[in-house]
């Protein structure tokens, strides 16, 4: 699957406390119709098998609308 970064991305500080290993929470698209892929941060949450629930910034998602023309 390819991926292209949309929103979030690469911390612009080193000391940020929120990006553990430098890279912040990220919203790709991807080469699968109507589809995206997030990173974030773990949650201990039950789901089905193969999904997983992470915590994404607001502002990423508002990042996501905007270049994705939807705001």
């Amino acid at each position: 699957m390819e991926l292209t970064m949309i929103a979030g991305g690469p911390c612009s500080t080193g000391d940020d406390d929120n990006c553990n290993a430098g890279d912040c929470p990220t919203v790709f698209a991807t080469d699968l119709p109507d589809m995206l892929a997030v990173q974030g941060y773990d949650v201990t949450h039950r789901t089905p098998k193969g999904e997983s629930v992470v915590l994404l910034p607001e502002e990423i998602l508002k990042e996501v609308a905007r270049a994705r023309g939807w705001l």
